[in-house]
């Protein structure tokens, strides 16, 4: 135990981070210039591209856990000897002693600001979703640690909100943890909650973010009752007689419609003559389209028309928009209400959202946007042969417009304190292209919110985190004010994403300097 936790204090603390950003860290210090601020914005480049399906919008998470391990990192005595310990090829200390001592007295994140989005909030590609402000060793060293706490969760969050909004609302269970990456389900669990997720099989994280966990029985438990010579029914019946309030039965480990919904149903019978109600069944193979609705048509007829059907097996939100379109086009035939049928459905989601299958990573980068000169902020740009690499400049502020009918229409990066919702009229600058711009008038805007919030002041926190159900019900309510052209699952329309007039114009002197 006691190796088990110095390994996780040494690959999980302040040393969670990429080689390089300790040798950078290390010039600085060198040049003296390792104490001098910077700002670093984090935001990603592109929505998740799943393949045969698209995100026209991402969902922000992982923050409140990205603090927590800022707050709670430093560098430790242990921490200080391994990196002693690290050679050149020529065989020398690759870290001075100076550096080390500098690192040992000063190496945490108290002198850091951060300006951030709040989770659960809709976001876009090349938005800040994080500011990072201070000395310029300790922001860099901070970078590889809050890219990797904030890009995943980002990535799972994004993917509950689709299967949770294609789902038309229907309660949704995480899965995961069987397949999913190490200890990192337990972070995917909580995006996921905060995706749309109403629970999750995961015992541990669920109990520790305040939430009941949800499972049912696996096959094993009915191949155990056969194995014994009592069969299915004998399974069914014994999991009633142990859970008669919170039994749902796994119906397809022998033949679904021959013998385990008709066993299920037995079962129910017995449960409601002793007054217990049924909660329903899961599905987890076949065509689950065609079973919900064969299973609607036989609990019905049973009596059991409000039981539930869990639909499990490699579901994500394209599977899920098949599914209903599916029971939408062919229900009726079978004497069964789709509308009704689709309001009893619940999935249960594993693989395919741990993972965020077809798009496994999401590209969020940190890049240094500013310097500081002592009084004010000196702009930084990086130049690159992808136009769609090259970054906007300086200390920015973000701000989402809104149209006359409340819904979002863009997104705009501005410099300097000017408030666009003060101006008779906004001019909305392409990020890469100067000739598609466009301008809104006051008449045509609702609203103009700021979307960063101080969440750090050097080291200090000034923000208090929301629940876990606050942060969706703000989830929610950007999802209803985005059009449904950016929701859609294929081929979403383009939500813009643009500069103001100054932005644009500091952006084109120092792209025309540097070139």
């Amino acid at each position: 135990m006691f190796m088990k936790h110095k390994r996780s204090q040494t690959s999980e603390g302040i040393l969670f981070t990429d080689q390089y950003q300790l040798t950078m860290a290390q010039l600085y210090f060198t040049l003296g210039i390792h104490e001098k601020d910077a700002q670093f914005d984090h935001f990603f480049r592109n929505y998740p591209d799943y393949g045969s399906h698209q995100a026209g919008y991402c969902i922000n998470a992982g923050l409140e856990w990205a603090v927590d391990w800022m707050t709670n990192s430093e560098f430790s005595d242990e921490d200080i000897d391994h990196l002693r310990g690290q050679k050149s090829q020529a065989g020398e200390a690759l870290f001075k002693e100076d550096f080390l001592s500098w690192l040992r007295e000063s190496g945490n994140y108290g002198s850091i600001t951060m300006f951030a989005v709040p989770e659960g909030r809709v976001v876009h590609p090349n938005v800040p979703l994080t500011v990072i402000q201070g000395p310029l060793a300790m922001a860099q060293i901070l970078e590889s640690g809050l890219l990797n706490k904030l890009n995943y969760q980002t990535l799972i969050a994004t993917k509950a909100a689709r299967i949770k909004d294609t789902a038309r609302g229907q309660p949704l269970l995480e899965f995961g943890l069987r397949r999913g990456q190490d200890k990192g389900v337990n972070a995917g669990v909580r995006a996921a909650l905060i995706g749309g997720a109403d629970f999750s099989s995961n015992v541990g994280i669920s109990h520790s973010l305040g939430y009941q966990p949800k499972g049912t029985h696996g096959h094993s438990m009915v191949q155990v009752f056969i194995a014994m010579g009592e069969g299915e029914l004998g399974a069914f019946r014994a999991y009633a007689d142990l859970y008669p309030d919170d039994c749902l039965l796994l119906v397809d480990t022998i033949d679904t419609l021959e013998s385990g919904i008709p066993n299920a149903i037995t079962v129910f019978e017995e449960l409601k003559r002793n007054g217990h109600e049924p909660v329903g069944i899961r599905l987890d193979s076949g065509d689950l389209a065609y079973l919900s609705i064969q299973a609607a048509a036989m609990l019905d007829k049973a009596g059991f028309p409000n039981t539930k059907i869990v639909l499990s097996n490699q579901i994500d939100e394209l599977v899920v928009w098949q599914i209903i379109t599916q029971i939408e086009q062919e229900a009726s035939k079978f004497g069964v209400d789709p509308s009704r049928l689709i309001k009893r459905l619940v999935y249960g989601v594993g693989t395919n959202l741990i993972t965020s299958k077809g798009a496994p990573a999401l590209d969020g980068v940190y890049k240094m946007v500013a310097l500081s000169n002592g009084e004010d902020w000196t702009p930084s740009i990086k130049l690159s042969d992808s136009p769609e690499k090259t970054h906007n400049p300086g200390s920015k502020k973000v701000w989402r417009i809104y149209d006359k009918r409340g819904m979002a229409t863009a997104d705009l990066l501005t410099i300097g304190e000017t408030n666009p919702g003060d101006m008779d009229e906004i001019t909305l600058h392409h990020p890469l292209d100067h000739t598609k711009y466009r301008v809104l008038k006051s008449a045509e805007i609702s609203k103009v919110e700021p979307l960063l919030e101080k969440i750090l002041n050097k080291g200090k926190l000034v923000y208090k985190f929301p629940s876990i159900e606050e942060i969706r019900s703000r989830r929610k309510m950007d999802m209803d004010h985005l059009d449904s052209g950016i929701k859609r699952i294929v081929n979403p329309h383009i939500y813009h994403v643009s500069l103001s007039d100054e932005l644009w114009g500091l952006k084109k002197q120092l792209t025309n300097s540097a070139g």
